[in-house]
């Protein structure tokens, strides 16, 4: 790292620098891996969270992502022989980022195949079916009961005792994943649901999909050295004191995409029916939810200032900054409802957490110096607060202050450059 005038620049090659600038940008579909197990909301981009691992980290080192929502920072961590540590609140985004890292033999894998070419079979709305009747007491099944859903919810009813069927707990998880994708894909922002002959089919094609990333997963670990991945379901606010991190390593690279200020996204619930919350994927999962939105975006988004918020961001980043070291490089994926007050509102957070923004020097003279990059045809899956730039999004990276710094900034006025606003900063 080097300084210029006020700023501190990464020292990367103008090389490593393009490769992540054009990683960041890049548009393509989210594919490959097991990163199409569950469309998890406005997820991480693969190709950005590869071109992260490799530019700052080598083979060995630590990965951490305290937000860690579908697991793509995992998946390529593993894929690329790093160890990883994962945490979120979620126990629907620690059932996938699980599913998503584990490495399945190849006996597994070849029993899930057989499982997979009968799975249409195991759905007929002539037979009767097993009902989740746990879940149905607590409400899971909301929404669900509409004449025009009824067969759709039986189907998933069969192909999941289907999937428990394969007794083993990691295959379990497996087909619970399976059917999981495939009821998303038939209730999810849907007004009207497929017919039950369309669901079967695209069981077994999701079946199949899902079995060659998992094969592919397997022989990336293969080639690059198989390291371990630690899930954590927890809030990573007071991470530094929990006993399952005491042996690890400060990590190398914190790479995160954290629920963005003022942005309301239902990462827990589907919308069924025009807009109808169903808690249907926990059930799924088997999972409990009791929470709502606010519990998993850090705050409510109607509170003045969103205080809560940044409060909760602070604590998070905090405790993080905790485990690091001088040598990590936070790299953080966000977008906000109001640019123009909430960016410096969570640089002043980042900087109350320990954190200094570091900047590419390749970026200098462009718009406010920051990765920026565009979104098209972002699908946020609810509601936004206000007049909302939802596609653009931006790179924040920070480093861990020294002592020195840090007692510096804390006995120092706060000033925070303003940036350009959101609407006009260059892509």
């Amino acid at each position: 790292m080097h300084e210029s005038g006020k700023r501190s620049y990464l020292d990367l090659s103008s090389e490593a620098q393009a490769a992540l600038i054009n990683a960041a940008r890049d548009a393509s579909p989210v594919r490959g891996l097991t990163h199409g197990y569950y469309k998890y909301p406005a997820r991480f981009s693969p190709i950005f969270a590869r071109a992260a691992i490799q530019t700052f980290t080598k083979p060995g080192d630590v990965v951490m992502d305290p937000h860690v929502g579908g697991g793509t920072t995992m998946v390529e961590a593993l894929a690329a022989g790093r160890e990883g540590v994962g945490v979120d609140i979620s126990t629907l985004a620690e059932f996938v980022a699980s599913v998503k890292c584990t490495i399945l033999s190849e006996a597994e894998l070849d029993t899930l195949h057989r499982w997979a070419n009968k799975l249409a079979q195991r759905v007929d709305i002539h037979r009767p079916s097993v009902t989740f009747e746990d879940y149905e007491a607590l409400g899971y099944y909301k929404h669900l009961d509409d004449p025009s859903r009824w067969r759709l919810r039986k189907a998933i009813d069969q192909a999941l005792a289907s999937a428990v069927k394969l007794q083993k707990p990691r295959m379990v998880a497996f087909g619970r994943c399976v059917v999981l994708r495939t009821a998303q894909w038939a209730l999810d922002g849907r007004k009207q649901p497929p017919p039950v002959d369309d669901f079967r089919i695209s069981l077994m094609e999701y079946a199949e999909e899902m079995l060659r990333g998992a094969r592919e997963l397997r022989a990336a670990v293969k080639k690059n050295g198989r390291q371990s991945i630690t899930m954590l379901r927890r809030n990573a606010a007071g991470l530094q004191h929990d006993p399952s991190l005491s042996s690890i390593r400060a990590p190398r690279l914190v790479v995160t995409s954290p629920p963005y200020p003022g942005v309301h996204v239902l990462y827990h619930r589907w919308q069924v029916d025009g807009g109808k919350e169903a808690p249907l994927p926990f059930m799924i999962a088997n999972k409990l939810d009791g929470a709502g939105g606010s519990y998993y975006t850090m705050g409510d988004r109607k509170y003045p200032e969103l205080a809560t918020y940044f409060a909760n961001i602070k604590a998070t980043m905090s405790s993080v900054a905790a485990i690091a070291n001088r040598k990590t490089v936070f790299v953080q994926m966000l977008a906000f409802s109001e640019a123009h007050w909430q960016l410096p509102k969570y640089l002043e957070a980042m900087e109350q957490a320990g954190l200094k923004e570091v900047f590419l020097s390749d970026l200098r003279g462009q718009g406010d110096g920051r990765l920026w990059r565009e979104v098209p045809s972002r699908r946020w899956y609810s509601e936004q607060r206000g007049a909302t730039p939802g596609s653009k999004e931006v790179v924040l990276l920070h480093q861990k202050l020294i002592p020195s710094q840090l007692r510096a900034h804390q006995s120092a006025p706060h000033r925070i450059s303003l940036p350009v606003r959101a609407s006009s900063a260059k892509a």
